[in-house]
């Protein structure tokens, strides 16, 4: 099994790459005693469209193109469900006891997603009611799949 991060738009050299590459390494290490093959990057452009409309379809096209049909789809929106930790190592291992060979999480443009990927989404997560910088949520998102992967692998990481 396989998780992918997809975004919208490119996360530049720094602290907040430092501890994103952190945390990602730190996913494909302990991830793969327990099956999760690898945990990879897709970083996809923000689209120069003038219209607000017009970026948001364009680059829904982008992320879904770059979508193999039988994934699995993690919309990071801020109208999804707020889960516990656990509730979302929970849901993803969920799938991968149903056989998923891939689970895509998506993180949308600076405009958000396009209905088309809303639509096509398997499940929309919120990161709580406050708005962060997608940079902040890359980390924050591989943070928990990180810990996603201790809690199942019952590493201590993680505390009740």
């Amino acid at each position: 099994m396989r998780l992918k991060i997809g975004c919208i738009g490119r996360l530049k050299a720094g602290a907040e790459k430092d501890l994103f590459d952190r945390y990602i390494d730190r996913a494909r290490k302990a991830g793969r005693p327990i099956g999760v093959g690898d945990v990879t990057l897709l970083e996809l452009p923000e689209s120069r469209a003038g219209r607000a409309a017009d970026r948001k379809r364009e680059e829904a096209a982008n992320l879904l193109s770059q979508l193999d049909a039988r994934a699995r789809l993690v919309v990071l929106d801020e109208n999804g469900k707020s889960l516990s930790s656990e509730s979302f190592s929970e849901k993803v291992f969920s799938w991968v006891d149903e056989g998923v060979g891939e689970i895509v999480f998506v993180i949308g443009g600076a405009d958000g997603h396009g209905e088309e990927v809303l639509q096509r989404a398997d499940l929309k997560l919120a990161m709580g009611a406050m708005t962060w910088p997608h940079q902040l949520v890359r980390i924050l998102l591989t943070e928990q799949i990180y810990r996603a992967i201790t809690i199942r692998s019952g590493h201590p990481y993680h505390r009740s």
